[in-house]
C-alpha cells in the first residue's frame, strides 16, 4: 500500500491539526491506559494512519459506461494507476478487452473474439473502444510496477457478432457461425451452432435467457477446452500471456456455478461474480458453491433504502454479506450499469454517495470505487482519507451503538495493536450531538479523521463521550497521540 506520501498533505488540508509525532503509533499510546487524567495543559496530535497497515485495500472500477475518447481508455487509466497506488488501491477492473460485436463503440459486454484484444481487423476496426493490444499490455505493466492486481472482466455465457447459418435445431438462421471471416478473425475458438443451446447434446438451457439463440453450452468438452481446461484456453491465455491476475464474471445467472468453480480451480487468482441479486441467502450459496466472492448487492440495496428509497437509517441494520462473509463480500455504492440510463430504481443519489462510501469504507467487506465518483473533484480528496481509514483503522469487530431514522453510530473495536473508529452518519438537515456513547477509548482524546467536523471531545473514565456529526454528513472518530 503506498499511502505514506499522501498522510502529510491530507492533514494539511484538513487543517484540524498540526504537528504529527514522529514516534510510533501505538494503541499503547492511548491516555486513557493508565486510568489518570491528562494534565489540563496536554497537547495531542493525530495519529499517523499510516503505522496502522490492516492488510485491507480496495478496488477500482476503471470504467463507466461508453468510456471516451474512444480508442484511448488504456492511456488514460495507466497515467492514474501511480495515483490510486499511492492512496491505496491495490486492484483494478478493467472493462471487457476482447473485440465485440460493436467494433470501436463496443463496450466489451458483446463478445466476439475473445482473443482480439485490439489487434486484428474486423467489426470495423483494429483496436478495442479502449486502445490497442499494446497498450493493454503497458497499463498491466505498468500497474504491476505500481504493486496493483489487474481484473479482467469476463462474458461467458452469450457472443454476439457471429455470421448468419441455418440452425437446424431452431429451425432458421442464427448468427452462430464464429470462423475467421465471421467475428473470430484470430481463428482461435471457433464456434458453430452445435456450441450453443440447444443442440444435439444439450436440448435445454439451464441458465437464464440473455442471448438465447447464442448462449454457450458449457457442458461441451470443446467449449471447455477453449473457455479454460486447455493450455490455449482463454483462461490460460489472459493469465499468463496477458497478464491478468483475477476475474470478474459478468452476469453469472447465465450459467452454472460449477462453471466458475471449474475456471478457478484451473487458472485461480482472485475472483468476484455479478449475482444481481438483493437476497443475501441467494448470494452467501454462490459463495458457498464457488469460493468465490460476489458483489454485496445486499450491501447496495441497503444503502438505496437507507439513503435515497425510504430515508431511514435503521435498514443500514439489515441483512448483508459483509456480516457474514466478510472477505467474500465486494461492497459497492455504484457501477456502469448501476449509473447509466438514468436508472432510478438502483441508483444511490450524489448528495449521498459520500455517505455511503463512508459506511462500505469503514464497514468489513472488500470496497470497490466507481470511476465516476472518484474522478468528481467534489469527492476526490474525502475518498481519498476514507480509503486511508479503511486500510488502517477500519478493523475489529462490529458494534451499532445508535440507530434511528436519520442517525446512525457505528464501532470497530479497538484491537492490541489498532486503535479501531467510530462512525457517525448524520441525514438531518441539522448537525447532530449524541451523548454517553460507549467508546473503547478512556480518557482519551479524540478527534475526526474524516475531516468533516472539528470537534475533539474527551472521554472519561468510563470511555463515555458526546459525538457530533455534521449536517447531512459524517464523521469518523478515532484517539489522538498525547505530546
Amino acid at each position: 500500500m503506498k499511502n505514506e506520501n499522501l498522510i502529510l498533505s491530507l492533514f494539511v488540508t484538513m487543517l484540524l491539526f498540526a504537528g504529527c509525532s514522529s514516534d510510533d503509533d501505538t494503541v499503547e499510546t492511548d491516555p486513557g491506559d493508565n486510568g489518570q487524567t491528562p494534565p489540563p495543559t496536554a497537547e495531542y496530535s493525530p495519529l499517523d494512519l499510516s503505522n496502522y497497515d490492516n492488510g485491507s485495500g480496495v478496488m477500482m472500477q476503471g470504467f463507466y459506461w461508453d468510456v471516451e475518447p474512444a480508442g484511448e481508455w488504456w492511456n488514460i487509466l495507466a497515467d492514474k494507476v501511480d495515483g490510486w497506488a499511492d492512496v491505496g488501491i491495490n486492484r483494478l477492473w478493467l472493462p471487457p478487452a476482447s473485440k465485440g460485436q460493436s467494433g470501436g463503440f463496443s463496450m466489451g459486454y458483446d463478445p466476439s473474439d475473445y482473443f482480439d484484444l485490439g489487434e486484428y481487423m474486423q467489426h470495423g476496426t483494429v483496436e478495442t473502444r479502449f486502445g490497442s493490444r499494446e497498450e493493454l499490455d503497458n497499463l498491466i505493466e505498468t500497474a504491476h510496477a505500481n504493486g496493483i492486481e489487474v481484473i479482467a472482466d469476463i462474458v461467458l455465457n452469450h457472443n454476439s457478432g457471429g455470421g448468419l447459418e441455418y440452425n437446424p435445431y431452431r429451425g432458421y438462421d442464427t448468427y452462430t457461425l464464429f470462423n475467421e471471416e465471421n467475428g473470430n478473425a484470430s481463428g482461435l475458438f471457433n464456434r458453430d451452432y452445435e456450441n450453443f443451446y440447444p443442440n444435439s447434446t444439450s436440448p435445454n438451457d439451464p441458465g437464464s435467457l440473455f442471448f438465447a439463440e447464442t448462449n454457450l453450452d458449457h457442458h461441451q468438452e470443446y467449449v471447455q477446452n477453449w473457455l479454460w481446461e486447455a493450455d490455449y484456453s482463454v483462461a490460460n491465455y489472459y493469465k499468463n500471456e496477458v497478464g491478468f491476475d483475477g476475474w470478474r464474471f459478468d452476469y453469472v445467472l447465465g450459467f452454472e456455478s460449477w462453471v466458475v468453480e471449474e475456471w478457478m480451480d484451473e487458472v485461480g487468482g482472485f475472483a468476484v461474480a455479478e449475482l444481481w441479486d438483493g437476497n443475501p441467502n441467494v448470494l452467501r450459496n454462490y459463495i458457498e458453491e464457488t469460493g468465490v466472492a460476489v458483489f454485496d448487492f445486499a450491501t447496495f440495496y441497503k444503502l438505496d433504502e437507507a439513503f435515497d428509497r425510504y430515508d431511514d437509517l435503521t435498514y443500514l441494520t439489515g441483512d448483508m454479506v459483509w456480516q457474514t462473509h466478510p472477505e467474500k463480500a465486494v461492497t459497492f455504492t455504484a457501477n456502469h450499469d448501476t449509473e447509466k440510463d438514468e436508472n432510478e430504481d438502483n441508483f444511490i443519489a450524489m448528495e449521498n454517495k459520500l455517505k455511503a462510501y463512508a459506511f462500505i469504507l469503514t464497514h468489513p467487506g472488500y470496497p470497490t470505487i466507481f470511476y465516476s465518483d472518484y474522478e468528481n473533484q467534489q469527492f476526490q480528496e474525502q475518498l481519498n482519507q476514507l480509503i486511508l481509514i479503511n486500510n488502517t483503522i477500519a478493523t475489529g469487530d462490529v458494534e451499532v451503538l445508535y440507530v434511528d431514522d436519520d442517525e446512525y453510530i457505528m464501532k470497530r473495536a479497538r484491537t492490541p495493536s489498532n486503535p479501531g473508529l467510530i462512525l457517525y452518519i448524520n441525514t438531518n438537515g441539522n448537525a447532530k450531538i449524541k451523548e454517553n456513547i460507549d467508546t473503547d477509548w478512556n480518557l482519551a482524546r479524540l478527534m475526526d479523521y474524516s475531516g468533516n467536523i472539528d470537534y475533539s471531545p474527551m472521554t472519561d473514565k468510563d470511555g463515555n463521550v458526546s459525538l457530533r456529526a455534521p449536517a447531512n454528513g459524517f464523521a469518523v472518530y478515532s484517539i489522538m497521540k498525547q505530546e
